[in-house]
């Protein structure tokens, strides 16, 4: 790759406030716990993302720099962009994620988490080690300097070990004042630089390598001592109604 320019990719409009940009990834955050606590087992996958655009109206937001999405069962397979397989109902003992792009007050929030409605340890499993590995990339970050490409190469490797494939068409990508793609519209995954604080989106899909489970988490790559008290864990939602197949 040719020499990258870091400050020209970094960059942010003038007045940018760090403040305000981390209150809005707050505020994406809140968005999706709150769709979550919104989804009801039975639920078709379209009437989902139905709620989840009106859940980010509710809360103020009109403009999105990306589609939101809510993935329910085999479509959580399905790579960013790709239309989801109609007709899927949440079931008893299910996984679902949800990734959210809303823009408030010119900053750009991005949030992207799973959750599961049963017990099936394969799929609790999925959904925690698609945090873990992006801890232990943030880690990496922090500790050892990695450039972006060295992230999702230790990602990749990460996800083999524990069983996973990695889909690295969600490379990372640029965030912060809206639209922060004039300045890099590219994938974290071919920065050849050690990613400034505050500036850069970690995305975490990963795959069963023979069923169609997978699971995603996205979050900020933030400073030294952002999120070390945080715990790994999934939510879970009631369970009210059929079960799910892989």
């Amino acid at each position: 790759m040719s020499t990258q320019d870091a400050g020209a990719l970094e960059q942010t409009k003038e007045g940018f406030s760090t403040e305000k940009f981390l209150e809005t990834r707050t505020k994406a955050q809140e968005a999706v716990s709150k769709i979550a606590a919104r989804v009801q087992v039975g639920m078709l996958e379209e009437d989902a993302n139905t709620m989840v655009i009106a859940t980010l109206q509710e809360m103020g937001s009109n403009t999105a720099f990306h589609k939101p999405y809510i993935r329910f069962g085999t479509n959580t397979v399905k790579t960013f962009g790709a239309d989801s397989d109609q007709g899927i109902r949440l079931g008893e003992d299910d996984i679902f994620f949800i990734d959210v792009g809303p823009v408030w007050d010119g900053y750009e929030g991005d949030a992207g988490e799973t959750f599961v409605t049963g017990n099936n340890p394969e799929l609790k499993r999925c959904a925690l080690d698609s945090k873990a590995i992006f801890q232990a990339i943030a880690d990496k970050w922090k500790t050892e300097k990695y450039t972006g490409e060295q992230l999702y190469q230790f990602a990749g490797q990460m996800a083999k070990e524990l069983g996973w494939e990695l889909n690295l068409d969600l490379g990372g990508h640029r965030l912060g004042d809206f639209p922060s793609g004039e300045h890099y519209e590219g994938p974290l995954s071919e920065i050849s630089f050690h990613p400034s604080p505050n500036r850069w989106m970690v995305e975490i899909h990963i795959r069963h390598p023979d069923h169609l489970f997978g699971a995603f988490y996205e979050d900020l790559l933030m400073g030294a001592d952002a999120g070390k008290d945080e715990q790994i864990a999934i939510q879970q939602v009631p369970v009210d109604g059929v079960c799910g197949g892989y």
